[in-house]
């Protein structure tokens, strides 16, 4: 058997299987850092992650086992484990490029369940080879390791613990390390590295022995890990943006801050979306932020001496700095749970030092504070990531008991779709069961919406005379625009609780629903006059 001499120390073995148990779990949890940008971070993308993880691990035990029954030759192993070293350190560089083409292409072949067939895909050609290599690691191992059946039993168990204690630090390393760090391209790299070193020393204790092959593959797979090394280490997400005033990643997300001339965008999706926004010249946003400012409108704030205002998911604090500008020198307060976005507020969106952001999940600080406010700004939903615990009856019944009596909550929707059971229509009909005033309004050009619920009778009829009183012309005028278009709300019964919330697949469906709609046009192109007419309608 080649490479007996390293394999007579079982601590070498044990060490294989610590660190392949180590570098698939890295691996896991830099495909949903990959993958978030471009498809979310929601429990769908999470479950088809862990689901083809699983399938490449079960076919690798299958065939490893069998392999190693046939052929117990441990070169293969370790070859094995060079290969996959090469592709995981390709990801950073590649992965990109066959996600977006792969969303290219499923958007003109699939009607329905776009984001879910393109994250299968994307994980199941990106992930599910080299993991399937990894996955033929403990069948092998336990063929080398185990002498005799009186303590094969013991063998496999020390086998199973060293997976087990690799698979641990594979799990809090690149979540609270290397990912927040030095970023997912490195995360890929560094583990991709261990795997590497791992091989290479394998076969140089063993002299090589006399195929040229070996020696072909050791300096063929550490030629490629340099080159992917030097292509993937600076790799960004939007590779095609050259002006980015920051690129980087949190623990909770992809981040990236854009200056557009007039104002400095915060956008946490790589192809589309803004999550907050500053104006330069101190103006309205034109975005959803100037449509919540009915609220403190509502609410009498400017008639107030001591008004304060609580925002669940600060972002950079936009909605903080409208209402701070048009309302005066009210309190505010903002929950954000990234630190990093926090960080990135008062690095570049001028967020005003004496605005206290606490870094804190929204519900739980609720919980865990007995204020009452005038206002309560929900703003922490990002497209299909809702957090379901922020979207049940459970939640918005916590709201209302930190709102004064005559308080008022504004919930930002987007996705907005007329369709029946919509995700809007579920957050709306949840919220009519808690508060018994209810208001929405559509934000113009958007496909946002704005929920205003209260408990107050007086508030919806004291809105006008309050719009009249503004003084900003420009801010009356839209508050005008606004109180014309609000309709209250009829509640149905889609409910959300905390037991049954599908928020995940409910805002899948309207993201197919708005994806298709926008490119409906190419699609028929597409069908009609096939790449030609696509190239010549560009």
């Amino acid at each position: 058997m080649n490479g007996k001499k390293i394999l007579q120390n079982k601590y070498y073995l044990y060490l294989t299987e610590f660190f392949a148990g180590m570098s698939v779990m890295a691996v896991e949890l830099g495909a949903s850092r990959l993958l978030a940008p471009y498809f979310s971070s929601s429990q769908i993308v999470w479950t088809i992650i862990i689901g083809t993880i699983m399938i490449a691990m079960a076919l690798g035990n299958v065939w490893g086992g069998r392999s190693a029954d046939k052929n117990p030759n441990p070169d293969k192993l370790y070859g094995r484990i060079l290969i996959s070293a090469v592709w995981i350190a390709a990801i950073p560089f590649l992965g990109k490029y066959i996600i977006l083409g792969i969303s290219g292409l499923l958007i003109l072949a699939v009607n329905q369940n776009f984001l879910i067939w393109a994250a299968f895909l994307a994980c199941m050609i990106i992930f599910v080879f080299p993991l399937f290599l990894l996955g033929t690691v403990t069948p092998s191992l336990v063929k080398y390791t185990v002498d005799s059946l009186d303590e094969s039993g013991k063998t496999v168990g020390t086998l199973g613990a060293f997976n087990t204690i690799g698979s641990i630090i594979g799990t809090f390393v690149p979540t609270f390390v290397t990912i927040p760090a030095v970023g997912t391209a490195v995360t890929f790299l560094l583990f991709a590295g261990i795997l590497l070193v791992l091989g290479l020393v394998y076969f140089i204790s063993t002299g090589f022995g006399s195929p040229k092959k070996k020696r072909a593959l050791c300096a063929g797979s550490l030629l490629c890990y340099l080159l992917c090394f030097g292509l993937g280490a600076g790799s960004r997400f939007a590779f095609w943006e050259n002006d980015l005033l920051f690129e980087g990643e949190s623990i909770y997300n992809y981040l990236q801050v854009k200056d557009e001339g007039d104002r400095v965008i915060l956008s946490t999706n790589v192809l589309f979306g803004v999550q907050s926004i500053l104006m330069k010249e101190d103006s309205l946003t034109g975005m959803y932020y100037d449509y919540a400012l009915a609220a403190p409108v509502m609410g009498g704030l400017a008639e107030k001496e001591e008004a304060s205002i609580l925002v669940l998911g600060m972002g950079t604090g936009t909605f903080a700095g409208q209402c701070r500008r048009y309302f005066g020198d009210v309190t505010i307060e903002g929950v954000e749970i990234d630190k990093k976005i926090t960080d990135l507020a008062e690095r570049y969106f001028a967020l005003p030092e004496d605005i206290e952001v606490v870094t804190y999940d929204g519900r739980a600080y609720l919980n865990a504070i007995k204020e009452k406010y005038d206002v309560i700004m929900v703003d922490a939903y990002q497209d299909i990531t809702i957090p379901f615990q922020m979207s049940s009856v459970e939640f918005f019944t916590l709201v209302k008991e930190h709102l004064k009596e005559d308080g008022v909550m504004v919930v930002n929707m987007n996705m907005h779709t007329e369709k029946e059971g919509n995700i809007n229509q579920h957050l709306s009909d949840t919220i009519a069961e808690v508060f018994p005033h209810v208001y929405t309004v559509n934000v113009p050009a958007t496909t946002n919406r704005e929920l205003f619920a209260f408990a107050e009778d007086s508030l919806m009829e004291n809105f006008p005379e309050r719009v009249e009183a503004l003084q900003d012309e420009e801010l009356r005028a839209l508050m005008a625009r606004a109180e014309e278009n609000m309709i209250p709300y009829e509640a149905g019964e889609y409910l959300l609780t905390d037991d049954k919330a599908p928020v995940e697949l409910l805002g899948m469906q309207v993201i197919d629903e708005l994806i298709f709609d926008e490119i409906g046009y190419y699609k028929n192109i597409f069908k009609e006059q096939g790449i030609s007419g696509l190239l010549h309608a560009y």
